[in-house]
């Protein structure tokens, strides 16, 4: 009689991959990517600095509002995930319905139809900046991802923590609080690092709301100049830089998280 083995899920996201020093290959590949992009960059705003240096001054506010997209929609992604986990593992069936609709609802839709939905759709009922608008959208959108996150994270934890937690005397919204959440943390983390790089890219998306971010700057510079290759060649290399940066960050905070587990 064979044993079969359980077979193994590969989870591959979106965002950039992390690179650790155990992966020699993904690590050497960030350190080019990241040194490259970063010289290339200087290199050309020191050889051409019209227009290349140009746009580099012109784009820093962009920078600022697609870091407050990023920032904003994460946190409020992290909310609408945790509502959403603990729904999908929850007994109550109108509650899990209404987490699981949503989940499959949500990530049956493109992002940038959800956007244009979002925006159109707060905009008959109540009018609201374009940036909250944007941050809305981005943040429903990813919940639903954080959600599936997160209900991973938590079924992963052996059921022997909440029950010797309720042994306890703990109710289980403590013992969720005090003993399962915590745990799954160290498990969130990576997917949940690999989603906000992801979400920093797509943030770009909300340049179609007339919201003043990265690439939206980018483009006012490009329409003007009519310097649309070398725009694009520096919004490029940005987000590059960007998103390799954190993906380093992200890299690192899991790696002390490991150590001190």
């Amino acid at each position: 009689m064979t044993h079969k083995e359980p077979a193994k899920i590969v989870d591959v996201g979106d965002g950039a991959a992390i690179p650790t020093k155990g992966d020699r290959g993904l690590f050497t590949a960030w350190r080019i990517a990241f040194v490259g992009a970063i010289a290339i960059l200087s290199w050309l705003c020191l050889t051409r600095p019209d227009p290349y240096l140009a746009i580099v001054k012109f784009v820093p506010d962009g920078i600022y509002v697609t870091f407050k997209v990023t920032v904003g929609s994460i946190l409020l992604a992290l909310v609408f995930g945790l509502v959403t986990g603990l729904g999908r593992i929850s007994a109550n069936r109108f509650y899990n319905g209404l987490a699981s609709l949503y989940v499959e609802v949500i990530r049956g839709i493109p992002l940038l139809v959800q956007i244009f939905y979002i925006y159109y759709a707060l905009g008959r009922f109540v009018k609201i900046p374009d940036l909250l608008s944007a941050i809305i959208a981005m943040a429903v959108c990813y919940g639903a991802y954080m959600g599936e996150v997160i209900r991973a994270g938590i079924q992963s934890i052996p059921k022997g923590q909440m029950e010797a937690a309720l042994s306890l005397g703990m109710t289980r919204g403590q013992a969720m609080r005090h003993v399962i959440l915590p745990q799954a943390f160290k498990i969130i983390l990576p997917p949940a690092g690999n989603e906000f790089i992801a979400l920093l890219k797509d943030s770009s998306l909300v340049s179609i709301l007339a919201v003043a971010d990265l690439l939206r700057r980018g483009r006012e510079f490009a329409s003007e100049s009519f310097t649309y290759f070398e725009t694009y060649t520096v919004i490029a290399l940005i987000y590059l830089i960007i998103t390799l940066f954190f993906s380093k960050l992200i890299g690192i905070m899991e790696g002390r998280i490991n150590e001190n587990s």
